[in-house]
């Protein structure tokens, strides 16, 4: 046993003494280069003065010869001294084709394997532990499509040789693969320049002249990147078209099969590009959103706050106030507000934009074909736009009782009295705080230790407060075993520390998170994957396995806002019709998320968890709403402000706010972090007095307070003392 645990340390050591030994090789390489000054010989001008010369040396010795331009090669491979596009120029140019391509093809592939090597060994562990979190997203995409995706960088000259060996340094590529891919994808293009030098070369020795064999060699160069481009795609859908029948002619750009947020944007987008676009939505259009979710749910929120802040008049100097309501119009006035959007997103609106909509059930039946109630329509690209739909848990007794979803609960013909609420999720304590408001007794069941997981414990703890304060009843740490229903009653029966609980309730809100839609449309059939979360998996174009069929919105995730549909939903769009000249990858950096509760709670970037669980260095910056004017005025003191910036810098990388307004207050840096701004500008920028925007530059305030120099404090101080007195050199020129 204590033989094996001496391995691993004296591996670990060897491991970096190969290291080491393999830097000090390259770097008396590199001494080698620099001292003989071998670097002059490696401009086209160089070489074209000197090519006789060579040719005539490598004719004398070409083992020798070819032994020093590999050499060469290699270095400047392995190092960025100058473009390894000349090398493979004068490859052809020396050696002529067939012995310049296996000079070129090895050398400059041993070259960049070195590069990757040394990034590797000495800079990935450094990267990760500072921009890991922005590499994640890289490496979860590399880890699906890598080989494909470093083939396709070699196959494009114009990307920067040097700089693709040390970006998939830093990932966790098997270095065969990254050999073998890169000797096989360099060389189309390797050949090419080689070729190219090899003409150049006769030319310049007068072997040759203009003929149709070289006119073609230049034509090919030029045309190199976009038929490499064209290769790439063509090998991605050549199993495809095998297994379905590509249309020769198109009817459509784009199907997208949903019209909630997601697909509604989609449309939206193609239809101002002029684009012949058909949405094709099996129920009510708006989608989820503006049906059964957001719409709706502020608008209760709205009313149940309005009732909470008469009840509450007293904080207001308002001695007495009463008020009375019905449920039932409470109901009445949410289907207004519904009634009121719902032209925004109406079938005839996007009728007049040029969108053809469709009502009934979309199939997918190949990467180019979707059938609607026994009608084939072909596409040139396909949008799925699905959205989710609430997660029902598998809970015994679940049909005896009565319970409703974030879709249903707006079908509730009364206001129950005892409302039982499973989940702590943002639809839990939205609709908990909204119903208790209204006149609810409300039990919320968390299984996890505290009220919304994603956020922070000390975001979480003052929400629980708050909703507590409010007669809510919080159960964290919970679970729920089973419902009963008896002749007039029914109960939800629940686990905490091994003991069990039976509590009563009139209706059963179910707030477990949503799943999305991926059955009913064909998905299974047509073999488009879906990953390990259950959503339609894509890439970072939002391209699923097949490059014309393409997901965003909920259905897709890896966020189910509605704002991140709308924000993918135009990268999808705008890859599915322009896509074949470049495609755009969404940027989720500075996506924001708000919990409408009171207080609210909003964020964007990095919380503190997130930072210490992705090992994320940062400082800590935190402003409490209590020393806020205009919330001491509106009697809301309740909440702060954290701002997690990198050490040292007042870069921002994640915002957490909770109080009043917090969604609203969030946008100056969600427009801060998207552009780069630090927290200095923020202070810098003037906010009107007394708002709650003012709150964003008291924060900033007190970073710059924190990182104010205590030596440069002391010589102010002095500078000052000293201006306050009157020397006799200043006396005199006062006089």
């Amino acid at each position: 046993m204590n033989w094996r645990r001496q391995r691993a340390p004296r591996k670990k050591n060897l491991m970096n003494n190969f290291r080491w030994a393999g830097l000090l090789a390259l770097f008396l390489a590199l001494i080698v280069f620099f001292d003989m000054h071998l670097g002059r010989y490696l401009t086209l001008a160089s070489l074209a003065s000197t090519q006789s010369h060579l040719m005539a040396t490598i004719h004398t010795n070409p083992l020798m010869g070819a032994s020093i331009f590999f050499f060469l090669y290699l270095i400047v491979a392995a190092f960025p001294l100058v473009p390894h596009i000349p090398m493979s120029l004068a490859a052809g140019a020396l050696f002529g084709l067939w012995t310049g391509t296996v000079l070129a093809s090895f050398a400059s592939t041993i070259g960049a394997t070195m590069a990757f090597l040394l990034t590797r060994h000495f800079f990935r562990e450094r990267v990760e532990r500072h921009y890991g979190e922005r590499l994640e997203s890289f490496q979860e995409g590399l880890q699906k499509n890598g080989v494909l995706f470093l083939f396709s960088l070699r196959m494009i000259p114009l990307v920067p040789f040097f700089l693709v060996n040390v970006l998939m340094g830093l990932t966790h590529l098997p270095t065969r693969s990254f050999y073998l891919v890169s000797q096989v994808g360099m060389l189309p293009a390797t050949i090419l320049f080689v070729n190219t030098g090899a003409v150049f070369g006769a030319m310049a020795t007068q072997k040759a002249h203009l003929s149709p064999g070289t006119l073609v060699t230049f034509t090919l160069l030029g045309l190199f990147p976009w038929v490499a481009r064209k290769t790439v795609r063509t090998l991605r859908e050549g199993k495809i078209r095998k297994k379905f029948g590509k249309p020769r002619r198109f009817d459509r750009n784009i199907i997208v099969i949903g019209a909630g947020s997601a697909g509604l944007v989609a449309a939206y987008i193609a239809a101002a590009v002029k684009a012949k676009v058909t949405l094709i939505e099996a129920s009510a259009m708006g989608g989820d959103c503006l049906n059964t979710g957001c719409v709706p749910s502020k608008a209760l929120i709205r009313s149940a706050k309005f009732v909470h802040q008469v009840r509450k008049a007293a904080v207001l100097g308002v001695a007495r106030a009463e008020i009375s309501f019905d449920f039932k119009d409470i109901l009445a006035r949410v289907r207004t507000v519904i009634a009121r959007v719902e032209p925004h997103d109406s079938r005839e609106r996007y009728e007049t934009m040029g969108v053809e909509v469709i009502q009934g059930q979309a199939r997918i039946t190949s990467p180019w074909t979707v059938e609607v109630d026994g009608r084939s329509l072909s596409t040139r690209s396909i949008i799925i736009a699905a959205g989710a739909r609430p997660k029902v848990p598998d809970l015994p007794g679940l049909e005896s009782v009565r319970w409703y979803t974030s879709d249903t609960i707006w079908s509730i013909p009364d206001l129950p009295q005892k409302l039982v609420i499973l989940g702590g999720g943002p639809i839990g304590c939205e609709l908990g705080q909204a119903f208790s408001r209204l006149g609810s007794s409300v039990t919320l069941v968390e299984r996890g230790s505290h009220l919304l997981k994603k956020e922070d414990p000390d975001v979480s703890e003052l929400l629980e407060k708050t909703l507590s304060d409010e007669g809510i009843e919080v159960l964290t740490g919970t679970r729920a075993l089973r419902a009963e229903a008896g002749a007039d009653t029914q109960h939800l029966v629940l686990e905490k520390g091994g003991e069990e609980r039976s509590l009563p309730f009139d209706a059963l809100l179910l707030s477990l998170g949503r799943v999305p839609r991926t059955s009913g449309y064909g998905l299974e059939e047509v073999g488009i994957h879906l990953s390990q979360e259950g959503t339609i998996e894509t890439n970072e174009w939002l391209q699923t396995n097949f490059p014309d069929i393409y997901a965003c919105g909920d259905v897709a995730g890896p966020y189910q806002f509605t704002h991140a549909a709308a924000h993918q939903a135009w990268y999808a769009s705008v890859n599915a019709l322009f896509g074949g000249i470049k495609l755009f990858r969404p940027n989720y950096r500075a996506l924001p998320w708000c919990t409408f509760t009171d207080p609210e709670v909003a964020r964007v970037g990095l919380c503190e968890q997130e930072a210490r669980e992705k090992k994320t260095p940062y400082e800590l910056t935190r402003f409490e709403f209590r020393e806020l004017d205009r919330a001491i005025a509106d009697s809301a003191e309740s909440g702060f402000i954290k701002i997690l910036t990198v050490p040292g810098s007042d870069r921002i990388l994640g915002v957490t706010i909770v109080g009043e307004r917090a969604g609203d207050l969030l946008a100056e840096f969600v427009l801060a972090i998207s552009q780069g701004l630090g927290l200095g500008k923020i202070l810098s920028t003037i906010h009107a007095y007394p708002t709650w925007s003012e709150s964003s530059k008291y924060a900033a305030g007190v970073w710059r307070r924190a990182h104010t120099s205590p030596r440069l404090l002391q010589w102010i101080e002095r500078y000052l003392a000293w201006r306050r007195k009157e020397t006799p050199f200043f006396r005199r020129i006062n006089r």
